[in-house]
């Protein structure tokens, strides 16, 4: 089937704002009837708010909505739920799993959809009484399955699938439903192995055909040149390029994603160049894994000097955030991680800080903040817990009562240092927004003065001010106080401006480390795997 040169889906001006931050800036694109769209873009540039928009999702209607229009066939449309959506015939497949372990495949394929059969107690009790039509759903679940071209069986139990089979059962869950005729796939080959990610991208190329529009998020950009008809870049939550995907190549889509430069307030550097550190050998880490779900890491080394502000990086899903998860306990992690000449005990949280590390996590409402606490609480309770700052002993130190008077006295020092919008430092955490909050996170680490510190997306979700911040106060304690951070970022351009060097994670390994001075575009190249050949020969 050919592509129908009439405009299917059009989504005119779209801009959304998170609590005051502006995450889409008017992005327009449109789409034909069995058009493959690839979708690119750094970590927080705005394609996944942008397909929660589409879809309706709950999360943009209940921080304000967005503005703009959707059209579907030239009419305007407004989804008050994905089931709005569904109704319309647009599916997504999340990069989160959304299965039912102990149902099988076809259960889950035609899950709150299932083909039911008349009995004669309907005409007693209604059709609720209707029995399922196990014949109907088997071959319903058999039939979106051959669309995929992939063996699935279809009385396996998800629980005993292999991570693969379940996202080709996500997908079929889509292919099942009535007059589909839009699915997006959020980075749906990131959990494949390179056999059944060539099955996939022949599927998408056969729904196409068939008239089946696709829009397709992945890091993987070879992918999206080879199947994709066009490709849309967005970088900062604006549209930056719309351009045929025969006419351009994997360097130049690398260099689009990453090859802006940030405001100069927020990326200018403190050295004009930094001295490349020689100091002693502060950590050591050796083939490191770490299971943490959608994380993956699956062998990394690499070393630490003291002073140093070494950054790592990559694309969504490929390990990075798994590394200081895994080396301060918080995933169940191997390998072996030396600190200070001293083995590091893994999977025991309390350890690595009882040694001098701390960890900004990047889930700071999950695991930074106590919401319902002050923030004086929130600063000072980690400190409180495993070095005994902050507390007034009696009798010897069998009586301890925490000394107010000291939170408090910190608690304003880091409010004012870190320009942290509150009432004061009795607010509680919950009542602050997302950038405010993660200054918190920031100061509670700080307060524990650590010889080395792991920092995981600290600017994610603030604006360009609060940024500055951010990334200013992490070079004063680099240089003022000589703490060692190891900076896990999804923004390239920030970690060049305060980092020595930054390592590349790609599928699970160091995919290759160079300096900060080294050209957006070398790095972006590591991000889309470049480093492929070390990786294979780690396996092999």
């Amino acid at each position: 089937m050919k592509k129908n040169t009439e405009t299917f889906l059009e989504m005119r001006g779209i801009s959304k704002e998170f609590f005051g931050n502006r995450v889409l800036n008017d992005v327009s694109f449109s789409m034909q009837r069995g058009e493959i769209l690839g979708l690119v873009g750094e970590n927080g540039a705005g394609k996944s708010t942008l397909m929660k928009i589409l879809f309706g999702m709950s999360v943009i209607h209940e921080t304000g909505g967005y503005d703009g229009k959707i059209l579907l066939d030239g009419k305007e449309v407004t989804f008050a739920s994905p089931l709005n959506a569904l109704d319309a015939g647009i599916g997504m497949v999340h990069q989160e799993f959304s299965l039912i372990p102990g149902f099988t495949t076809t259960e889950n394929i035609v899950l709150n959809t299932e083909s039911l059969k008349y009995n004669v107690l309907v005409e007693l009790f209604g059709d609720k009484i209707k029995n399922l039509d196990f014949e109907k759903n088997t071959q319903r679940a058999k039939t979106a399955i051959a669309k995929l071209g992939f063996n699935l069986d279809e009385t396996m139990l998800v629980s005993e699938m292999p991570v693969g089979h379940k996202q080709f059962t996500e997908i079929a869950r889509e292919l099942d439903r009535e007059q589909i005729e839009l699915i997006v796939l959020d980075e749906p080959t990131a959990v494949l192995t390179e056999s059944e990610a060539d099955i996939l991208l022949q599927s998408i190329r056969t729904l196409s055909k068939e008239g089946i529009a696709i829009i397709l998020i992945s890091h993987r950009l070879q992918e999206i040149i080879e199947v994709a008809d066009k490709v849309l870049v967005l970088r900062d939550g604006a549209v930056v390029q719309e351009v045929s995907a025969s006419q351009t190549n994997v360097e130049q889509i690398a260099e689009w994603m990453v090859g802006r430069e940030l405001h100069q307030t927020v990326i200018e550097k403190v050295d004009t160049v930094r001295e490349e550190k020689s100091g002693e050998l502060l950590l050591s880490v050796e083939h490191l894994w770490v299971d943490m779900p959608g994380e993956t890491v699956r062998d990394v080394s690499f070393e630490v000097r003291r002073g140093e502000i070494l950054g790592i990086g990559g694309l969504a899903g490929q390990g990075k955030l798994g590394i200081p998860n895994g080396i301060m306990g918080l995933h169940v992690a191997g390998g072996q991680v030396i600190f200070k000449g001293q083995p590091v005990t893994l999977n025991n949280p309390r350890f690595s800080l009882n040694i001098g590390m701390a960890f900004v996590s990047e889930d700071r409402r999950g695991v930074g903040l106590l919401l319902e606490e002050p923030l004086d609480w929130n600063i000072v309770f980690t400190a409180m817990q495993t070095q005994d700052k902050y507390v007034k002993s009696y009798l010897g130190g069998l009586i301890q009562w925490r000394d107010d008077e000291a939170m408090s006295r910190v608690a304003q020092e880091y409010i004012q240092v870190l320009e942290i919008r509150c009432t004061s430092e009795k607010q509680l955490a919950q009542e602050l927004s997302g950038g405010n909050q993660q200054k918190i996170c920031l100061a509670k680490a700080f307060a524990l003065n650590p010889e080395l510190l792991f920092v995981s997306e600290p600017t994610r979700g603030i604006d360009v001010g609060a940024k500055k911040i951010v990334l200013d106060t992490l070079r004063k304690h680099n240089k003022q106080k000589g703490t060692t951070i190891v900076m896990v970022s999804s923004e390239l351009e920030e970690m060049r401006s305060i980092c020595d060097r930054i390592a590349i994670v790609d599928e699970g390994f160091i995919s290759g480390i160079l300096p900060a001075s080294a050209k957006s575009t070398e790095f972006g190249l590591l991000m889309v795997g470049k480093g492929k050949e070390h990786k294979e020969e780690a396996n092999a």
